[in-house]
């Protein structure tokens, strides 16, 4: 037998009513019950005397004082040889039964006790001594409060109220929840979910937005593969078909089939390095300056290096293999086209490092930086003729940034060339 719910919505309902429910019992229960009982007490005790008090002074004759006495306190006195009461009194009654103890002990008589509820009034039947019956009536409320049960009944509102004003903002909650489920089924199954937006809380918003990032890595992921086998069909099927041709015909040098042969090499290798760029890395503490003076030193050791880093370089956990990978790339694109510089600058923040590579060359114009991310695709018209490469550098460097959490920009730089930025979480 299952007890909880399945539902958000009626879980969430539970966590809140049920310790609102304990706790307003025991609050009922440890500081009112106490209250109503010590309340009760103190009214059967005043009344007992007030009709003690009385039964001695008829008990001496002076039934005018009495009388006085009673009117003075709001109680009615009459004296009755009999009367026609119900078989079974309320001595032992919840509203009765401290005012009867309390008779019991001041009387040293017995007294019948007996409740109008209709009416809301109390009769105390006394035997005098001459035989007949004292009988003093008064309003119930004298011996018995009913504040804590109102207080009760307003407990049991204050929870229908909360019920009532928690609910539509719960099922607004579990609406956001459900839909950004909704959007994780279909883009599990590779569908898109037209509309879907990030509402809600701010950890729900938050949720959905990583959700929709995720998804459009994913479709980047999928569109690289896609881009990467067409390239590397067709760019390996050029060389197959002119080394083959060259066999059958014998028309075909050395060199010739020996360039080919690097060129289909050079694919590969490339492949392999994007393949490499996506492998599970243990991450560690890792600081930047070092790996890119190295890498700047290796890369471009007859260009002019500028660098601008903190005195005291921000410690983050990252993958280094995959990080050297990625900024060896972009610095040793910025070396193949930089004329004499290379600039590479640190900046560090609380939450996050930016890291910005430019150089002097001839730049990569707007509206082909989003192609330059693109694998497989060179810009030789933007850049130079005379260059190699199979154009995965930029898509590596972007597929390892990210995969940290961080983002890889293209910009326009100062000294004239392409500048890249890149921004990781710390």
């Amino acid at each position: 037998m299952r007890l909880t719910p399945r539902s958000f919505l009626w879980r969430t309902i539970l966590m809140i009513l049920i310790p609102l429910i304990v706790a307003e019992v025991i609050i009922a229960n440890a500081f009112f019950g106490n209250h109503w009982k010590r309340v009760h007490a103190t009214l059967a005790r005043s009344l007992a005397v007030e009709i003690t008090t009385m039964m001695n002074f008829m008990d001496n004759g002076d039934i005018q004082t009495a009388q006085t006495m009673a009117r003075d306190m709001g109680i009615n006195i009459s004296v009755n040889p009999k009367l026609n009461r119900p078989s079974k009194n309320n001595n032992s009654s919840r509203e009765a039964g401290l005012l009867a103890t309390e008779l019991s002990g001041r009387l040293k008589r017995p007294a019948q006790i007996y409740i109008d509820k209709a009416k809301r009034l109390v009769f105390v039947d006394v035997p005098t001594k001459d035989n007949q019956i004292a009988t003093f009536g008064t309003s119930l409320y004298r011996i018995y409060s009913t504040s804590t049960e109102v207080f009760i009944i307003w407990l049991i509102g204050s929870i229908l109220i909360v019920s009532i004003l928690i609910t539509p903002f719960i099922i607004m909650h579990t609406r956001s929840i459900r839909r950004i489920a909704k959007a994780a089924s279909r883009f599990g199954r590779g569908l898109d979910a037209p509309g879907f937006e990030p509402s809600g809380s701010k950890e729900i918003r938050e949720a959905a937005a990583a959700m929709i990032t995720m998804k459009e890595r994913l479709n980047r992921y999928n569109r690289t593969r896609s881009d990467m086998l067409n390239a590397v069909s067709h760019d390996l099927k050029a060389p197959l078909t002119r080394m083959r041709l060259a066999v059958e015909t014998d028309g075909a040098t050395k060199q010739d089939l020996l360039r080919d042969i690097d060129r289909m090499t050079e694919m590969v290798n490339g492949y392999l390095s994007f393949a490499r760029g996506e492998m599970p890395e243990i991450e560690q503490a890792t600081e930047l300056p070092a790996m890119l003076i190295r890498l700047a030193r290796d890369a471009a050791p007859d260009k002019n290096i500028e660098t601008d880093f903190p005195d005291e370089p921000a410690q983050f956990y990252a993958r280094p293999m995959a990080l050297a990978r990625a900024f060896g790339n972009i610095i040793e694109n910025a070396a193949r086209y930089a004329n004499k510089t290379i600039r590479i600058t640190e900046k560090d923040t609380t939450d996050q490092i930016e890291i910005i590579i430019e150089d002097d060359g001839p730049g990569i114009p707007n509206d082909k930086k989003r192609d330059a991310l693109r694998p497989f695709v060179r810009l030789d018209d933007a850049r130079s003729d005379k260059t190699g490469g199979t154009g995965l550098g930029l898509s590596i460097a972007q597929t390892a940034i990210e995969n940290h959490g961080g983002q890889l920009f293209l910009e326009n730089s100062d000294l004239g060339g392409l500048k890249v930025r890149i921004v990781l979480p710390i």
